[in-house]
């Protein structure tokens, strides 16, 4: 034990963030993205029972959540890796530098698609990104036309585009502190939003406004937080046909026979179109590695080999089986060379 707080406060200066002297931790602690849970979930079981290590312990804190706690600083107390469904962001690497988290590795481990799914038991839906923007957004331009905002005032999809069913704006969705809340209204709703010229030209005159508008999400009820929990997004709608929810694509693969996903654009949310861009609602996963706990908290270089093995993250492994969407094999392999020499990331 002894050694074990020696070698911490060695590597990465004084144990901080709380953990007090005389703890230790025989366990990997993992955190952060909901939407990579699944993932670091499975990758944590095939890892302990190929190596007989002690399962990493793995909480869906969401990824903004996540690099608050892992960015608190180094030591047993503080996780060693953070799931993000998002790339970090220039204030939370800034706050990881500033709290002594100064060598991070950052791994991109591959894709995944935001959709807006309903339940089987209701038609399908097509919608473009605009349609999305105009029904979820907090300000939307006034329809009596010109260049004024107003306050949301839509109801039904229908007063949203007439082609669309007459039905109240529901929508189940993460919270701010989730990297798939990020990523949706940075794709789809910033995507609708430029569908008016005079708002996209706002992006380079005044950029503040411009998120803003196009990032605001309304809060008169007809968008609903869902937390953390995209299972319970998937349970609500199964129990609701009016109901719209939005959550990764792998809890859709999962949940196949209950949901079904709208077309965005026009492009259904696959596994080749999610690959090859053409689903406009694509992002990039990732995990962030403290260096200054590997070698020191057990097996961590272990369960990143494990994770950057071709049989999790390959075309054909057991990742791409649970609905993650793998990169390139040129990449994985630069990837992979990346992390086993634990080359630290810069912004």
């Amino acid at each position: 034990m002894k050694k074990l707080l020696l070698a911490l406060t060695c590597a990465a200066g004084p144990l901080i963030s709380g953990a007090a002297i005389g703890d230790s931790r025989d366990h990997i602690m993992v955190v952060g993205s909901s939407t990579v849970f699944p993932f670091s979930k499975v990758v944590a079981e095939r890892f302990s029972l190929k190596t007989g290590q002690k399962a990493p312990k793995v909480e869906p804190t969401g990824t903004g959540g996540g690099f608050k706690e892992f960015c608190k600083g180094v030591g047993v107390g503080t996780p060693d890796i953070a799931n993000a469904s998002r790339r970090i962001k220039e204030s939370e690497f800034k706050a990881c530098q500033d709290a002594g988290v100064k060598d991070i590795v950052e791994v991109f481990i591959g894709y995944d698609g935001i959709v807006i799914a309903n339940s089987k038991k209701a038609e399908p839906i097509a919608l473009s990104r605009r349609d999305i923007f105009l029904a979820l957004a907090k300000v939307v331009p006034d329809p009596k036309g010109g260049e004024e905002l107003i306050a949301n005032p839509y109801k039904t999809w229908k007063d949203v585009n007439s082609e669309l069913p007459a039905k109240a704006i529901s929508v189940m969705g993460p919270p701010p502190t989730s990297g798939t809340r990020d990523a949706f209204v940075e794709l789809a709703m910033e995507g609708g939003c430029k569908a008016f010229p005079w708002i996209a030209a706002l992006d380079k005159s005044d950029n503040a406004r411009y998120k803003a508008i196009c990032h605001g999400v309304r809060e008169d009820g007809a968008f609903i937080e869902a937390g953390e929990n995209d299972n319970l997004i998937v349970r609500k709608l199964s129990e609701n046909p009016n109901l719209l929810g939005i959550f990764g694509f792998s809890f859709l693969d999962q949940n196949a026979d209950v949901v079904r996903a709208a077309t965005v654009d026009g492009v259904e949310p696959q596994f080749e179109t999610i690959a090859d861009g053409s689903y406009p609602v694509s992002r990039p996963l990732y995990f962030y590695v403290k260096k200054a706990h590997v070698g020191v908290i057990p097996a961590i270089q272990e369960f990143l080999a494990e994770f950057t093995s071709e049989r999790a993250w390959g075309d054909e492994g057991y990742l791409a089986e649970k609905g993650m969407i793998p990169m390139e094999e040129k990449r994985r392999k630069t990837v992979a060379e990346s992390v086993k020499k634990l080359e630290p990331m810069s912004l």
